[in-house]
């Protein structure tokens, strides 16, 4: 993957931090803080289906008020084609 350079100014404590905390774990400055966004997007992505399947879980009995029962589950295939009773 091609790298593109990002210049970012920090205060002095945490420029001095930055350095310290990638040395004690044997990589470059760089490294540590592509290593801390990467962190933070997987967390932030965990985060969204986290509470994607939990509002799911709180409003399933108004789902299937609403489009019925027979509703696939989360991550079944759904069946969109010819002789599919519209529930409405």
């Amino acid at each position: 993957m091609a790298k593109t350079q990002l210049n970012v100014r920090v205060d002095e404590t945490t420029a001095d931090a930055a350095r310290r905390q990638a040395g004690r774990r044997g990589m470059s400055v760089n490294r540590y803080i592509e290593e801390l966004v990467k962190r933070d997007v997987g967390e932030v992505g965990k985060t969204f289906v986290e509470s994607a399947a939990d509002f799911m879980k709180q409003y399933e009995s108004v789902f299937t008020e609403e489009f019925g029962a027979d509703t696939p589950s989360a991550g079944a295939a759904t069946d969109h084609g010819p002789g599919r009773e519209d529930a409405r």
